[in-house]
């Protein structure tokens, strides 16, 4: 590639938010680590590295073991070239000046180029690296000692500083693999989002036309939303500037997405689908609906507290751009929603706030870009200088034509090109698609076809899939498929889809219009919606027609197509037949062609294929919602057969002809009751899925399934026998018998080794015993009965010969023998660092030998833990004791230091919390009616003189009315916050109707909102904010007793900071408060907001409303003032009630050092300038 500044783009040290091309990194490496090597190379990093190069991320590490005074220009370069830096902080890296040298390099990485950082505190505390002190400060102290060089300490000292307040990950004492899979998940989702979409392979003229857009962009504001239009004509290169725009900001939002093509999408009833690819882009969230509206509400209650960056690309409807981008406030402050289009009056009408018209390329551009295509270089060859530049005229300066036609004419000898420009002079001025369609006019035979077929039916679809079809077309999609690339007449995307560009998509479907501009029936391919319904109901096909693909437009949801038998009757040549969405009456055809490829048809009418339908040559037939009653046939060619919600289908007959069959998928098809026994012998298939299928009684009684991978029967209620296997299944890795009433699994289950890692038997409830010969599946990882298996009587003793086993879940068998739960519990090193789920009075003696079981998930134990300490206190991590008749927690629980989160939600015998594990971070305590005495959660949530419950960072309380504590009573203590309160935030939802009395900033609202707003104005001197106290009162409707799962969110100037979810019960109030301290303030600092804050909380259930929030901020310097508590009156109407408190200087203003006075302010705050 050319080193010219308008095509190469070149990496050097910029502004993070240059407008040149520096600031698009093309990244040598994806991690760089650093660390010292004494600490941890032989066990920590290696086992790191390891696991990164598992993962495929391209990992740099320093194995140079002598070092020098300086970091080498290779390892300087090395920094520069990663995306991510992983500093791994341990007891003596600040001795090594070269681990504090690469630590610089990194810092400025960061700011000149957006490197992204992870600091991994490993044995080491962020409190000891911020301030160098405990064994940290003491290797730091040795180097400064010998080092003598205060200028380099002092930035050292910054240094470390700085990394120890980004957000990190900490070992402390949790188990080192876990730690490992942790880091491994964070670079995975950095590196999802730092994905480059593809641009252009030469992007001539791309620079200018960015940098004018990022005018438009004030990008520097993140107190504004913005909005932005780029228009222009069709092939301009709309597309290609906003993904290279997305390339270069994209990193700098909380959240991002390109989608791509709505016009095309928006056509085939796809709104709901872009409405779940944005949200799935943006929040990783799969949205279930068949409804925009209900996506809508999803989209906008879901990103309005989100700085994202949102790009739609080529939109032609307003219904597109209100379904989804209908508001500024859909999306949090500082968001940017760019829309490309080919009609300005579109963004007049949508009120965008600025509007940027993608100009053509002038002479010069256009020759770079076409020299490029046709001859690989920045200028013509001299021989084809003037030839070139007659090509310009034709072209008008379109990227798109440019492109196209230099890779027709590029190899071609001058009588070719001169040949070509006389076809071109040929073409009336201005006619784009005719100037196109000379590049078509230059393929064979097969590749026409191979155009024509992707332009009408296969754009977008994936390319291994497509390639497969096209092949049993009896085309040659390889060499097909390769010469479309080459001409630029399709591409590959990043996600191995076909992509055509619309003009070229227009002009396939132009070219096939004229092969009968009158009369459809008579063309190859048909897609207007209008002109089948017209070939269909007057049956007007022929033999020419070969594909078919039924669109129904957007709002026609009741438009039928009437069908007679004779619909078909003249499309022998029909290879294609796709429908999504129209709807069809008629209920029997004479004929459909043997030719058939494709038969995909939701709605279908049909009650049973033709009698001389053969299908011979299907390779993938789906139907959705169909009427079909029985399925035969000898479709010896087939590869997947799909059937959804066809509720008049009762029988899968015969399919021993189907030899090809890799798929079958059958859901939702309610009265299906007998699966041939055929199906038990298809040598091919892969896939064998029947999800509630309710009424299925007759399933293959055997089953020689020799390449099966996957076996589902998912909630086959009627389904009391599992096949015998007979023969070795070496692919299959799954079975899922989920809600099935079978008794009993065969001992030849036991031939499905070596590949079985997951058998789930949840919701078997006549299940009585598994077999012996389950110990033979070696690979076995999963084994899951939960949920009512009551009838289960005995558990093998081999199952803990299952050296592989990670999850065994015995849940609610009630059935289970005593001695058996014992056994299976004796042999639980085959657990170790697993998982566990029983449910049953277990005795002492019977669980002695687990003393190894790590990560334990202990459901509903009915136990009265009278002796706790039969497990160990170094490895228990999560315990769920919820709907037990626990009364009290013994004092043992303390020595589980490893235990992290605990659920006691309705044990409503629990009547006092007194003895809490130390390292405890979540616990839960919903609806424990009894409980009354919980001390330490008054302690926890003081942060003036004591500091229990140091990890702690969730604590639910709803529905525990009884309880008596005096939570959230004092004011934070500002030097103890600074002194003790570094690492995290916490929060907790309990029972009651009322702020704290020393909260300075608060708000009613009288009518109930399921959002509030509260202003604070300044000055702010947010350098000095050390911590922000936020808190809610929240009403739920008592029409709901068991309440709505409810999520709570807090963001300041549209950046969201803080959210929990939790239950809340019907018919009370209940109180929210979060104390939020290092993680909250970055945030804050990151984004100025000119001494004026605006938060917004905000609740995503309709059933739970606001009654007051509130907000205070903690200053460094504040004065500790004390405030005189009362007792906290108890009604068991109103839950906790937070009685009147009185400031011993309640007249005087709080005045410090010039900073802000802290005043309660009115409770009618939301009627004061500060709203």
């Amino acid at each position: 590639m050319s080193t010219s500044s308008s095509m190469a783009f070149q990496f050097g040290a910029s502004s993070s938010l240059s407008f040149s091309s520096s600031s698009i990194r093309r990244w040598t490496h994806d991690v760089f680590l650093s660390f010292r090597g004494e600490d941890v190379r032989q066990n920590f990093i290696s086992h790191l590295y390891h696991a990164l190069h598992q993962r495929g991320i391209n990992t740099y590490i320093d194995n140079n073991l002598k070092r020098g005074e300086e970091i080498s220009s290779e390892l300087s370069k090395a920094i520069e070239g990663s995306m991510i830096s992983i500093i791994v902080l341990s007891k003596n890296y600040a001795e090594s000046r070269w681990c504090l040298d690469e630590l610089l390099k990194i810092l400025e990485c960061k700011e000149m180029v957006k490197q992204i950082i992870l600091p991994l505190f490993y044995d080491v505390d962020p409190s000891e690296v911020r301030h160098q002190k405990g064994s940290f400060g003491e290797a730091f102290a040795k180097l400064r000692y010998k080092l003598k060089d205060e200028v380099k300490v002092t930035k050292w000292e910054a240094a470390l500083e700085k990394v120890a307040n980004l957000s990190g990950l900490e070992l402390r004492d949790r188990n080192e693999s876990k730690f490992i899979q942790d880091i491994i998940k964070w670079v995975d989702s950095i590196m999802v989002n730092r994905t480059f979409l593809k641009v252009a392979k030469y992007p001539v003229g791309i620079e200018s036309r960015v940098r004018d857009i990022f005018q438009h962009l004030s990008m520097g504001r993140n107190d504004i939303i913005c909005m932005v239009g780029i228009f222009g004509t069709g092939g301009i290169g709309k597309t290609t500037i906003s993904k290279e725009v997305y390339n270069r900001i994209s990193y700098q939002f909380e959240g991002s997405c390109f989608l791509k093509n709505i016009r095309e999408t928006s056509k085939a009833g796809g709104l709901i689908q872009l409405q779940k690819t944005l949200l799935y882009e943006i929040l990783g969230i799969s949205l279930e609906c068949h409804d925009t509206e209900k996506g809508i509400n999803v989209i906008r209650h879901r990103l309005c507290f989100k700085r994202v960056l949102l790009i739609l690309d080529d939109v032609d409807d307003l219904v597109q751009l209100e379904t989804l981008a209908g508001a500024r406030d859909w999306f949090g402050s500082g968001s940017r929603i760019i829309i490309t289009t080919r009609d300005q009056h579109l963004l007049n009408i949508s009120k965008v706030d600025s509007k940027y018209e993608v100009k053509r390329l002038d002479h010069n551009e256009a020759l770079e870009l076409f020299s490029w295509h046709a001859f690989e270089e920045d200028k013509p060859m001299e021989d084809y200088v003037e030839l070139s530049k007659h090509v310009m005229q034709y072209a008008e300066g379109l990227p798109l034509v440019l492109t196209v036609l230099g890779s027709d004419l590029r190899g071609q000898n001058i009588n070719y090109w001169r040949s070509t420009l006389d076809k071109y002079k040929r073409i009336p001025s201005k006619n784009i698609q005719k100037v196109l369609c000379i590049s078509y006019d230059g393929l064979d035979d097969n590749e026409k076809e191979i155009f024509l077929d992707i332009a009408f039916f296969y754009n977008g679809q994936y390319l291994n899939h497509v390639v497969k079809i096209l092949d049993s077309c009896g085309f040659s999609p390889e060499n097909g498929i390769k010469r479309l690339i080459d001409k630029c007449l399709i591409t590959i995307t990043t996600y191995n889809t076909l992509w055509m560009h619309d003009l070229l998509l227009d002009m396939g479907r132009e070219i096939v219009r004229k092969e009968s501009p009158k009369e459809p029936g008579a063309r190859s391919r048909l897609w207007f919606h209008e002109d089948i319904r017209h070939v269909l109901e007057e049956n007007t096909g022929t033999s020419n027609v070969e594909g078919i693909e039924v669109i129904l437009p957007e709002g026609d949801d009741h438009d039928m197509i009437r069908l007679s038998p004779k619909s078909f009757a003249k499309m022998k040549r029909l290879r294609i037949f796709k429908s999504h969405g129209a709807y069809f009456s008629g209920r029997s055809l004479d004929y459909l062609s043997n030719e058939l490829r494709v038969l995909d048809w939701s709605n279908c009418p049909l009650q049973s294929l033709p009698s001389n339908f053969r299908g011979e040559k299907l390779f993938d037939f789906k139907l959705y919602r169909g009427r079909i009653q029985e399925i035969s046939g000898q479709f010896k060619n087939l590869t997947r057969m799909r059937f959804f919600e066809c509720t008049f289908l009762t029988k899968i007959s015969n399919l021993s002809s189907c030899s090809s069959l890799k798929e079958l998928d059958i859901m939702d098809c309610e009265n299906l009751v007998e699966v041939h026994d055929s199906v038990g012998f298809l040598d091919k298939l892969a896939r064998l899925h029947l999800y509630q299928c309710s009424n299925m009684k007759s399933f293959p009684r055997r089953l020689k399934l020799r390449s099966l991978e996957v076996l589902t029967l998912f909630n086959c209620s009627k389904l009391q026998t599992f096949p015998e296997i007979e023969c070795i299944m070496e692919y299959l890795c799954c079975i899922s018998l989920l809600g099935t009433p079978i008794k009993e699994l065969p001992s030849s289950i036991g031939h499905l080794t070596p590949a079985l890692k997951e058998l789930l038997l949840g919701q078997c409830t006549k299940l009585m015993r598994l077999p012996s010969s389950i110990h033979q599946l070696q690979n076995l990882k999963v084994l899951i009965s939960t949920n009512d298996c009551k009838d289960l009587m005995r558990l093998p003793i081999s199952v803990s010969h299952s050296q592989h086993l990670k999850c065994l879940s015995l849940e609610n068998f009630t059935n289970l023998a005593k001695e058996e739960i014992g056994l299976s519990i004796g042999y639980d090193k085959c657990l170790k660092h697993r998982k566990l789920t029983i449910s049953r009075r277990i005795k002492r003696s019977e669980l002695e030998s687990s003393a190894e079981l790590r990560r334990q998930l202990l459901s509903s134990l009915y136990w009265y833990l009278d002796d706790f300490s039969f497990y160990s206190s170094s490895t228990l991590q999560e315990l769920d004791l919820s709907w037990g008749a626990v009364v009290s927690l013994p004092p043992t629980m303390k020595i589980y230091v490893e235990l992290r989160i605990l659920r006691l939600c309705h044990c409503e015998k629990l009547q006092e919390i007194l003895h809490l594990p130390p390292n405890i971070q979540e616990l839960y305590v919903r609806e424990c009616f009894s409980l009354e005495r919980f001390p330490e959660v008054s302690t926890k949530f003081q942060f003036s003189t004591s500091y229990g419950l140091r990890e702690l960072r969730w604590i639910d309380l709803s529905g525990c009315h009884k309880l008596v504590a005096n939570i959230g009573s004092q004011v934070p203590n500002p030097s103890f916050v600074e002194e003790h309160i570094q690492d995290h935030s916490c929060g907790i939802i309990f029972p009651g109707n009322k702020i704290p009395d020393w909260f300075s900033h608060t708000k009613e609202i009288s009518n109930g909102d399921d959002s509030c707003e509260l202003d604070i104005s300044g000055p702010l001197y947010l350098e000095e904010i050390i911590g922000i106290v936020f808190c809610a009162v929240l009403g739920s409707d008592p029409d709901y007793p068991l309440g709505p799962f409810s999520g709570i969110c807090v963001s300041i100037n549209g950046n969201m900071l803080v959210e929990a979810r939790f239950y809340l019960y019907g018919g009370s109030d209940h109180v929210y408060l979060n104390y939020s301290f290092p993680d909250c303030i970055e945030q804050l600092l990151r984004y100025p907001t000119e001494d004026n804050l605006r938060f917004r909380f905000y609740c995503d259930s309709y059933k739970v409303v606001f009654k007051s929030c509130g907000v205070h901020i903690i200053y460094k310097h504040e004065e500790n003032v004390n405030l005189t508590v009362g007792e906290c009156l108890v009604d068991s109407s109103n839950g906790i009630q937070l009685s009147k408190r009185r400031r011993d200087d309640e007249d005087s203003n709080l005045e410090f050092n010039g900073y802000p006075q802290h005043k309660r302010l009115s409770q009618d705050l939301g009627n004061s300038n500060a709203t």
